[in-house]
């Protein structure tokens, strides 16, 4: 009965891929790494659309125990100003949902985490942003590698995020995206972190992985998500959906 039970089980849990998205340029020559163009980025939405996948929020996995068989997240990094002219409208014209995590620190200015080229979304600006379509998530304060800072400067990245958020009267989801996929990977220092943030009410936490998750998610900590790179073909998407990123590739 026992093996019954465990093959039942193991049959119908959902698979979930996560997809991760950065920067959307215009220019195909320009469509690289953590940058995707608009034609590739539309053709990976029409191709979802096409083939009836279906796209959560994470609000909306509270209370679900089993998914459709076509379910799939797309989630968007740093609300780069790119994403608003390029991919905001794209979500829109095939009515696909998506969740979008902020950098809080660097709101209404540009990412000075790395080069400091790309315009951040302001507060008008994600204020304006369709709640039915765009989930609104945390990315840190300071887009620092949670590895690297200590119990106090993790505890202080929340105080500084929620007091972003409640000055600025914004509608942010208690899910976190890791930057860079950053976490401590020790045991004893990821349940130093995996505490404060169920002390911060946060729901799930994002790592990256490359790999479909299984849902409901082992660990809604270390949940997987899938980087889809600019060069991806619309054949290496396709694969990506249903097994994340082959190593050969």
């Amino acid at each position: 009965m026992l093996l019954i039970y465990r093959f039942a089980k193991k049959k119908y849990m959902s698979k979930l891929p996560i997809l991760m998205y950065h920067n959307v340029v215009e220019d195909e020559a320009k469509s690289f790494d953590l940058s995707i163009s608009v034609s590739k980025l539309e053709s990976q939405l029409k191709f979802l659309r096409d083939n009836n996948y279906t796209t959560f929020h994470f609000k909306d996995l509270e209370n679900l125990k089993t998914l459709p068989s076509k379910s799939i997240i797309i989630t968007f990094d740093d609300v780069t100003e790119c994403q608003l002219l390029y991919a905001v409208p794209l979500l829109e014209k095939y009515q696909i949902k998506a969740s979008f995590f902020i950098p809080f620190s660097f709101v209404g200015n540009f990412d000075y985490w790395i080069e400091g080229k790309e315009k951040i979304m302001s507060v008008e600006q994600l204020k304006g942003l369709d709640g039915n379509l765009i989930e609104l998530g945390y990315h840190s304060f300071e887009h620092k590698r949670y590895s690297s800072l200590s119990k106090e400067e993790l505890e202080a990245d929340f105080i500084k995020s929620n007091n972003f958020i409640r000055e600025h009267q914004l509608d942010i989801k208690p899910v976190l995206a890791y930057p860079f996929g950053n976490y401590a990977k020790k045991e004893v220092q990821f349940a130093v972190f995996e505490k404060i943030m169920r002390e911060n009410g946060m729901n799930y936490g994002l790592r990256i992985g490359n790999r479909v998750n299984k849902f409901p998610f082992k660990n809604n900590y270390l949940v997987k998500r899938i980087d889809i790179k600019g060069e991806d073909s619309l054949f290496r998407f396709r694969l990506k959906l249903r097994i994340g990123k082959l190593k050969l590739f």
